[in-house]
């Protein structure tokens, strides 16, 4: 069992660890732990036997909510299990769950009591890329792989689905689609809104092209905020479930972002992403950037960072307009 129990970004950088764990176990029993907004991410997985929901902050809540859940996963019989996450909850519950082999990240002491086995990160010097480190606990049960590439698997029903979305809304398949999700979850450095407006305002001038704004329900009302300021002329599909999301920026020609779970979602579909970066180590793309896919990154001109004092939570509007507006006309000049 994979136990990744975070954010979207962190599920689809898991998906080459479980891809290499159905190469090397081609008849092993596959499972995935995730919460129940990730666990789009892993439909149709072709990788997995089945998926295990742990809904901690509602109805698995609670010394009640633990104890069913561990006794759920009990049934199941794993031998092993990758915490690809480190939490107390999880060491503990797959403990009590009988799981021999359990393998985790760090030295945290609830995994010295459970008795876990784990390996090290070696705080994160040199830094390598996130799903590498996921890797790094196939590797411990004998997994041998350097590909790195996340995926996400559509079925047909839902690409054409996708389409027919951009279609009722107006969007022509001839016309250029550019994403934009202009919120991060707070999880990473971002653009203001003001920036993102500028950039639109540059892009809806284009007569070819349509702009369309993607967020989940929490990113709402920036999006509002950004399709009003932009005079209704972009496409607002914020708030959508993430399956829609999903089939929706497989149709896009290039998504716009800071480092988010959409980014990644789009580098899994092969869709071209332009990305908004913080150099700072925690935040860097050599640790969270897209894998395989076209991709340009953009950072702060490097002397802006030498007397950084805001750890990661600057508002990176040091990356000019016109370097992203640039960067996206590169990945679709030939159909201008």
């Amino acid at each position: 069992m994979v136990v990744r129990s975070d954010r979207v970004g962190d599920v689809v950088l898991s998906t080459p660890l479980i891809r290499a764990l159905r190469k090397h176990f081609p008849d092993g029993y596959i499972a995935a732990m995730v919460r129940p907004h990730t666990a789009p991410v892993l439909a149709h997985n072709p990788h997995l036997d089945t998926l295990i929901l742990d809904d901690y902050e509602a109805k698995d809540k609670g010394w009640k909510g633990f104890f069913k859940k561990m006794m759920e996963v009990r049934k199941h019989q794993f031998d092993t299990a990758l915490m690809l996450l480190p939490t107390m909850r999880m060491a503990w519950m797959l403990f009590g769950a009988g799981i021999k082999k359990r393998i985790g990240v760090g030295h945290k002491i609830y995994e010295m009591l459970t008795f876990m086995q784990t390996v090290s990160r070696n705080k994160y010097n040199p830094v390598r890329h996130e799903a590498d480190y996921c890797m790094d606990l196939g590797r411990a049960i004998g997994v041998k792989s350097e590909d790195l590439k996340p995926e996400v698997f559509l079925t047909d029903e839902e690409k054409n689905r996708g389409m027919a979305i951009l279609k009722k809304r107006g969007i022509s398949p001839n016309q250029i689609i550019v994403g934009i999700n202009p919120g991060s979850g707070r999880s990473a450095p971002n653009w203001t809104r003001s920036q993102y407006n500028q950039l639109i305002e540059r892009l809806i001038r284009h007569a070819d092209m349509a702009v369309v704004l993607t967020g989940s329900r929490d990113e709402q009302r920036i999006c509002d905020r950004i399709h009003e300021e932009a005079g209704g002329k972009t496409f607002n599909l914020a708030g959508q479930p993430l399956r829609e999301l999903m089939i929706v920026i497989n149709h896009f020609h290039v998504l716009v972002s800071s480092s988010t779970g959409p980014m990644h979602i789009a580098a899994a579909l092969g869709v071209p992403t332009v990305s908004i970066f913080c150099p700072l180590p925690a935040c860097s793309p050599q640790l969270w950037g897209p894998v395989g896919n076209q991709h340009e990154i953009l950072l702060p001109p490097e002397s802006v960072c030498l007397d950084c004092d805001q750890k990661g939570k600057c508002d990176l509007s040091t990356i000019d307009v016109d370097r992203v507006y640039h960067a996206i006309l590169n990945f679709i000049h030939d159909r201008i």
